[in-house]
């Protein structure tokens, strides 16, 4: 009976552990998320800016 309580405590305590790191995970998964949309809404924003202004070819390169 002893050996099924030290079980039922380490199962117990490794579950808690587990959703701990899952919570971790789920917390960076949305910021990771985030930074891709926004990431993403600037590539489209400056792909807008390249189409309105001169064609790419008569654009000067960033370094000049």
């Amino acid at each position: 009976m002893t050996r099924l309580e030290e079980a039922l405590a380490h199962q117990s305590a490794l579950l808690e552990e587990l959703n701990d790191v899952i919570t971790s995970q789920a917390s960076e998964i949305d910021l990771l998320n985030r930074r891709v949309a926004m990431l993403m809404q600037r590539a489209a924003e400056q792909e807008a800016d390249n189409l309105s202004g001169a064609p790419l070819a008569d654009q000067r390169p960033p370094h000049w």
